[in-house]
């Protein structure tokens, strides 16, 4: 060991937990390895960490997590890099892990048994607000789970009877195009820019489900500019990439809330296509609303995206480069 350098043991009695906690040819060890800048040695149950005391004992804090994580998941599970990376970069960077709340808001999909349970603590209050709060404002990159998890839970409670039907709605703005371009009705010219709500739906349930939930209304096609003058009751309404909405449009959309209804407003402020990007009725909206009590605003970071690992290093540079233009 360099000076300095201390070593720490942490022993693992269960096998298979050893070895999920190790990975495959010992690819999570490597990985922890890496972000904390600590020597992991294998060997037998026994995982002997060498480093500074500070980054030993992080090692430590991570190994134990992992191993409270695992023991509320189901016996097959494996941790993927993602899992890894967040888990061991919180702690790098100070955070607390609770396992047990990542574990406890479990979403599970009526008819097709689907469970889908939050990766991230950001993604576990997401969830937690949908559920508790009547509208909810979510901002974060690409691949943070925004979308996705609105869909899960809007699905939930359509299905369990807590709702009547799910309304989505994107307003129809994308850089250099129009809607008018676009052949078809007014379903038809919509439907690709609601695309990403349609692959969350069809991932749950299936093209024939979600194909006959829309012939029966249950799922309903809403252009933002045709929801004026509505009430929506028993309903769960997502609006997609808010960012593009004018202040205007979104408070027009806000008091559409009915009874017994949840709006969840989901965007990336970094990714405004409208005309004046400061006009911006999500933007606006975090700043009117934030003090009213039944509003939830949840802000996500580049650490919550789920997507392949790149995504995040180019979320990064992105954001990097724009700070030194």
């Amino acid at each position: 060991m360099s000076e300095g350098a201390v070593q720490s043991h942490v022993e693992i009695d269960d096998v298979a937990l050893y070895r999920r906690i190790c990975g495959l040819k010992d690819v999570n060890i490597r990985t922890i390895e890496r972000i904390l800048d600590v020597r992991i040695i294998p060997r037998g149950n026994t995982l002997i960490i060498n480093s500074s005391r500070e980054k030993a004992a992080r090692a430590e804090t991570l190994l134990h997590v992992m191993t409270d994580f695992l023991h509320l998941k189901d016996k097959v599970y494996e941790f993927d890099e993602f899992d890894i990376r967040y888990l061991a970069t919180t702690i790098a960077n100070g955070g607390i892990i609770d396992t047990e709340e990542l574990n406890r808001l479990k979403i599970t999909i009526p008819e097709s048994g689907r469970v889908i349970s939050p990766r991230t603590l950001n993604q576990a209050r997401y969830v937690s607000c949908i559920q508790k709060y009547p509208i909810t404002l979510s901002v974060g990159p690409a691949g943070t789970g925004k979308t996705y998890l609105a869909v899960a839970v809007a699905l939930q409670h359509l299905l369990n009877g807590r709702v009547e039907r799910i309304i989505l709605t994107r307003p129809a703005v994308e850089a250099g195009e129009s809607l008018g371009f676009l052949p078809g009705d007014l379903v038809q010219k919509i439907n690709p820019y609601l695309r990403p709500l349609y692959d969350a739906l069809f991932d749950f349930l299936g093209f024939e489900r979600v194909t006959k939930l829309v012939e029966k209304g249950s799922i309903e096609i809403a252009p933002l500019a045709y929801m004026r003058g509505r009430t929506l009751n028993r309903s769960f309404i997502i609006l997609d990439e808010g960012q593009n909405t004018t202040v205007s449009q979104m408070k027009m959309f806000l008091t559409r809330l009915g009874a017994s209804s949840r709006i969840v407003i989901s965007g990336d402020v970094t990714q405004i296509d409208i005309e004046k990007p400061k006009k911006s009725g999500l933007l606006n909206a975090m700043k009117v609303l934030r003090g009213i009590d039944e509003i939830a605003l949840v802000e996500f970071s580049k650490e919550d995206i789920c997507r392949h690992p790149i995504v995040e290093k180019i979320v990064a540079a992105y954001d990097h480069h724009a700070k030194t233009e």
